[in-house]
């Protein structure tokens, strides 16, 4: 497929219908309406992961920290868990989990401490800062969400709420593996 140069030539992505026409043109059994909607999908998640992304570049973390903040945090007061929990939550193994944790210490967003229950457990506990950090991105990606559904109403929003959990639950059924990390395709 050719694409227009960009202002620094690079090639741009075709538009929407251009690559749906290729396609029709490549592949005459494609299914034009199925293939726009995956592809807007496909399109929206890569460029929302990428304005995510410079959020948390601002905000001086990674989205691996992120990721951990947020397990934290979803568990509920007091923000507590082991690595290995922790791990099997994000799809990590063990040594990937202990790295995150490393830099989560160093920059005070975590405590890693021994479980007085259970001294041969280690507990992982989000700090103050490290909520900070979390309502910190929450509120960025919050002014950014409402931004990218501002065009919606509140019906709208419900109904593709609706639809894209039914799409959700259809691949969760199909292929309950595939909340693990792409690099286990590999």
């Amino acid at each position: 497929m050719t694409a227009a140069a960009g202002s620094a030539g690079t090639p741009e992505e075709l538009d929407l219908d251009a690559q749906i026409a290729a396609y029709q043109r490549e592949f005459p059994e494609v299914d034009p309406q199925v293939e726009k909607v995956v592809t807007a999908l496909g399109r929206l998640n890569r460029r929302m992961n990428v304005a995510y992304g410079r959020q948390l570049v601002d905000l001086g973390i990674s989205n691996a920290e992120w990721e951990v903040l947020k397990a934290l945090v979803v568990v509920g007061r007091p923000y507590r868990l082991g690595p290995g929990d922790l791990a099997k939550r994000l799809g990590l193994t063990p040594a990937a989990m202990t790295h995150r944790i490393d830099r989560l210490v160093t920059e005070g967003l975590v405590t890693r401490e021994r479980d007085e229950a259970n001294r041969v457990r280690v507990i992982v506990e989000l700090t103050d800062e490290g909520r900070e950090k979390w309502l910190q991105t929450m509120r960025l990606a919050a002014a950014f969400e409402d931004d990218l559904l501002q065009d919606l109403n509140t019906a709208e929003r419900a109904a593709l709420g609706e639809i894209l959990i039914r799409l959700l639950r259809r691949v969760e059924t199909s292929q309950p593996d595939a909340g693990g990390r792409l690099e286990d395709l590999d």
